[in-house]
């Protein structure tokens, strides 16, 4: 992603209100202390395929319609509550009964998967009975500014002490595993990336290990305690190591937020990567993140110089008295006092991070890669698309690059726009094809007789009829030049031929 190209007029973009969404944090006494249940989420789920999470879901509007079934209103809004049981009776088969679980009929449940109406029919019916007194509302979240969609999360708790529950993962829709464990465990195999864990999950499952720890292992002392003070903001991260702060950007829409990262050793050195800030407001944010950070800041690093990754360098320099890192070519627009080189390994703290030169979207573009996965800055984007500026990029190395990468096979990617891309093989395999396909039907365009950059965008892209015509003749025009380069194609009098003619 980069800049709206010059002379390109793109619709104002409006955010909508967050959509509510509740989840289900579901406890018991384990025989080695609390254990939390957790699913695997199927990697055909739109959002955190492969990932940890708790069970939930959406808010819908025939939750409205079952408030009078709620006996403790004081635990986030009625329908809140309605939400997360319907998500229990939809994903685990089983509703609150007070300090414990009660299994539904089978063939209910598959009614209600089916239509989410049966599960309020089925409350004014009497076939199906709740006990919501033990649920508490221990926090809120609302995820990050990543896209035009943001969704406002209500975190419920039950503790079910002893009681024997195991849940199957017969006629799940979403998981395709349910387990057990204690929250220690599962951020230990988050932190070895082993798993993949959902950010909010992540540090909420943190926060209830430390007040465990307070209260000696009491589950209840611990809910009570979290309901309380509800928890407030929380660090983003994307894996151990990986934490990400979105920074208001002028960039390409539907996007309009920059990740900075805090890239390293939670408890060492790390570094703060495309701090894109250009209001005192961004810096502050910026600033209070890494303040709170256990370890040392001992550099910033820009993975390269489009404007919506280069903040303002006086904002920085006041908040931040540390070295700035980049390629040769970055540090063409910004001074660097550490110029980086392909295959050079950054030592942060007890994390490595390797540094990879990847043209193609820019000159001197940087990656870094380590266990955790790769800071892939504008190689790919969690939203919208990548634009490669006919100026400067190269339609054919930056296609190269993508396979590099793919070999390399991360176990995550850390975009510079949108959220954490949680399959990096499917995405930059699609972004390979995709690319690839485009440089062809351009290419076949001008052997068959396209000849002006009006005509052969529009060929290009038939098959994409809702491509703004302006960005398709901008990302036309880098592929013509790199075929150029390539000597496939070649420029006559503003006209474009085959390099063969």
């Amino acid at each position: 992603m980069s800049e709206v190209p010059e002379g390109v007029n793109l619709p104002a973009f409006a955010r909508k209100p967050p959509r509510p969404t509740v989840t289900l944090t579901l406890t018991r006494d384990g025989q080695n202390g609390v254990e939390v249940l957790l699913g695997r989420r199927a990697e055909t789920m739109r959002a955190f395929p492969g990932y940890w999470a708790f069970p939930g879901g959406g808010v819908s509007r025939t939750d409205h319609e079952g408030e009078t079934f709620v006996q403790n209103a004081t635990s986030g809004s009625t329908s809140s509550v309605v939400a997360v049981v319907r998500e229990m009776t939809e994903e685990l088969g089983v509703v609150p009964n007070g300090e414990a679980v009660a299994t539904i009929d089978v063939d209910l449940r598959k009614r209600i998967l089916v239509d989410k109406g049966t599960f309020i029919e089925a409350l004014n019916d009497g076939k199906m009975t709740l006990d919501t007194s033990e649920l508490r509302h221990i926090s809120s979240r609302t995820t990050p500014p990543f896209g035009p969609i943001q969704f406002e999360n209500t975190f419920f708790h039950l503790h079910i002490g002893d009681q024997v529950f195991n849940p199957s993962t017969d006629l799940q829709t979403e998981f395709t595993a349910l387990e057990w464990m204690k929250p220690s465990e599962m951020i230990e195999r988050w932190k070895r990336h082993e798993i993949r864990v959902a950010p909010p999950v992540v540090t909420l499952l943190m926060e209830v290990d430390r007040t465990l720890n307070h209260f000696n292992g009491n589950m209840i002392q611990t809910a009570e305690d979290l309901q309380e003070r509800q928890p407030g903001r929380r660090s983003i991260l994307f894996a151990h190591g990986v934490e990400v702060l979105p920074v208001k950007t002028a960039t390409l829409p539907p996007a309009d937020h920059t990740n900075a990262y805090l890239v390293g050793d939670p408890e060492g050195e790390f570094i703060l990567v495309d701090p894109a800030c250009r209001m005192r407001e961004g810096m502050e944010e910026l600033a209070e993140a890494v303040d709170r950070h256990r370890g040392e800041l001992i550099a910033i690093l820009f993975t390269h110089s489009h404007g919506d990754h280069i903040g303002d360098m006086d904002l920085l320099r006041e908040a931040f008295d540390v070295p700035v890192w980049g390629s040769e070519y970055t540090s063409k627009s910004v001074h660097c006092n550490r110029i980086l080189s392909d295959g050079e390994v950054l030592n942060l703290g007890n994390q490595e991070w390797t540094v990879l030169i990847t043209p193609g979207h820019h000159p001197g573009h940087i990656c870094l890669l380590s266990e955790a996965g790769l800071v892939a800055g504008d190689m790919v984007a969690g939203i919208g698309t990548i634009l490669v500026p006919p100026e400067t990029g190269d339609m054919d190395v930056y296609i190269e690059q993508l396979q590099r990468l793919l070999n390399l096979r991360p176990h995550l990617m850390f975009p510079s726009h949108g959220p954490v891309i949680p399959l990096p093989e499917k995405t930059l395999g699609y972004y390979i094809k995709h690319r690839m396909e485009r440089h062809q039907r351009v290419l076949d365009a001008v052997n068959d007789g396209f000849r002006t950059l009006s005509e052969i965008s529009i060929k290009a892209y038939e098959n994409t009829p809702n491509a703004h015509p302006g960005l398709a003749q901008d990302q036309t025009l880098a592929h013509l030049l790199s075929h150029e380069r390539a000597q496939r194609v070649k420029q006559t009098n503003n006209q474009w031929i085959s390099g063969d003619e």
